[in-house]
């Protein structure tokens, strides 16, 4: 009797167990890039495939007298018709508050840059310079964003933070917060650091590049900082969020997603700018111990004695907030290449920052030759949402969503196909079963590349039927690629019969 009892309980919890994770997710008439696994159901015969960016020109260098071999941790933004940058300017490898100095420089296109002389602080013996914030410990690692809360004040309007710990006393120390109206003339918003630790913990040290936004999708400010991990072996990332900007919650690490820990010396996550519910990352992985070149090579290249030992590569990771860190790629987004100058330790950064720069063109910026004379920003381009995608070979493939609930009346897609693949898409009930209409017959091939198309079936495009009901996508693909998806509102601007 108390078998059959268990049997049931079982029996009991495993249906609640499925029910629970049968919920439909909630897309509403957002983008959905695909970037994870998140929405996946099912792959069968399709696979999750990263798309490297495409390197373009070399939009920076380092020629003035406070910029040096070591100027680091970049981030770039768009407000309005101006992009921005911000980095560290360092002529010598030494953290100090005479030597660190933090560079501005802006653009029209996010290609062509200049750096203006704002005269704001005297540094090597003028003030005809670049430099917006000098001689405070926030120079290390400024790091601002242009805040999106719609309550935020006219003269907040560019938050940053900034600071370590003390390189005496690594208790001490902390991240400050700063704010502008201009993003060129910043204050201190109070004397003390905002996000601290306890003293008794060192795993917080604060030093690397701490990057904080307004998260629309949480309603608040997120900060996303580097701690050391698996007893200060590995360098990890914690989380904080607050209202104001002034009080912090109770830091929190990082998920592993069940994968090995590996040293991420940065995050760089920043909401996605074309669906900022998603927070995209671009950390610099970097390999302890793990090197490249010869004796000989190094001594060719003059590298830096402190760099001999290690590489770096960078990866991309996503999040949708909380303590959540999906490393869906173990394989680098960038790879170091065939340029020995990136083969040596901290030789590759990106910048916090993921900027469109065209009608069907993401940027990013990336750090190379750290440490050398030669050390400068290359731009790197990609499709809209072409970070990764769900691929097929000429065999075919498929995959299946999970349950979702949408808002809107036709559903689009950005993605590729060879001359002779082919993607078709059907629309199933949360069971699985085709809804009448929307079976895979009823949809017509859809061949080309385009950024923006909407699916059609024999009976037309209108979904509006279907919405807010629990409905599953099942893509059927020959030799494609699908970036991205999102359910729209009557607009059917990219549809092709």
């Amino acid at each position: 009797m108390l078998v059959n009892k268990l049997n049931v309980i079982f029996v009991f919890l495993a249906l609640a167990t499925s029910a629970r994770a049968a919920e439909p997710i909630d897309v509403g008439a957002r983008l959905e890039p695909i970037v994870d696994n998140y929405l996946i159901e099912r792959l069968d015969g399709a696979t999750l495939r990263l798309h490297p960016p495409t390197p373009r020109e070399i939009v920076l260098k380092f020629d003035r007298p406070w910029e040096g071999l070591y100027c680091g941790y970049f981030t770039v933004l768009k407000d309005g018709d101006q992009y921005r940058m911000y980095y560290r300017g360092l002529p010598e490898a030494k953290h100090a508050l005479d030597t660190e100095v933090t560079c501005y420089a802006e653009s029209d296109d996010g290609i062509h840059w200049t750096k203006p002389n704002l005269g704001l602080f005297e540094v090597r013996g003028t003030k005809q310079n670049n430099v917006v914030l000098a001689r405070h410990p926030a120079c290390h690692n400024f790091a601002p964003f242009l805040d999106t809360n719609p309550d935020a004040p006219a003269d907040q309007r560019y938050k940053a933070l900034g600071g370590q710990s003390s390189f005496r006393d690594p208790s001490d120390g902390g991240l400050i917060a700063f704010v502008s109206p201009d993003g060129i003339r910043w204050k201190q918003l109070r004397k003390e650091p905002v996000v601290t630790r306890d003293k008794s913990d060192k795993r917080y040290v604060f030093d690397s590049q701490n990057v904080s936004f307004w998260s629309e999708r949480e309603g608040c400010y997120v900060c996303y900082f580097r701690l050391w991990a698996d007893g200060n072996r590995v360098r990890w990332i914690a989380r904080t969020t607050s209202k104001d900007f002034v009080n912090w919650t109770r830091s929190v690490v990082l998920t592993l997603d069940d994968k090995p820990r590996q040293h991420l010396y940065t995050s760089q996550l920043v909401p996605y700018v074309r669906a900022p519910h998603v927070y995209l990352g671009l950390p610099t992985r970097f390999m302890q111990g793990r090197r490249a070149l010869s004796d000989k090579q190094i001594a060719a290249l003059g590298t830096p004695k402190q760099y001999v030992k290690d590489c770096t590569d960078i990866t991309l990771v996503s999040t949708r907030g909380g303590d959540e860190l999906k490393r869906t790629f173990l394989e680098a987004y960038l790879r170091p290449g065939p340029d020995p100058y990136n083969w040596t330790s901290r030789a590759s950064y990106a910048a916090h920052g993921i900027l469109q720069t065209g009608p069907e063109e993401l940027s990013l910026y990336v750090l190379h030759h750290c440490g050398y004379p030669t050390a400068h920003v290359r731009r790197y381009t990609l499709r809209l949402d072409g970070f990764a995608s769900v691929n097929a070979p000429f065999a075919g493939g498929e995959m299946t969503t999970k349950p979702l609930l949408f808002a809107g009346k036709a559903l689009k897609i950005n993605f590729a196909t060879s001359a002779a693949g082919s993607i078709r898409v059907e629309i199933q009930d949360a069971e699985g079963r085709p809804i009448p209409g929307f079976a895979l017959e009823d949809c017509p091939e859809i061949i080309g590349d385009q950024i923006e198309r909407t699916v059609s079936w024999k009976q037309g495009l209108d979904l509006s039927a279907l919405a807010g009901r629990p409905v599953r996508l099942r893509f059927v693909l020959k030799d494609a690629d699908i970036f991205a998806f999102q359910f729209r509102s009557a607009d059917f601007a990219g549809h092709q019969q």
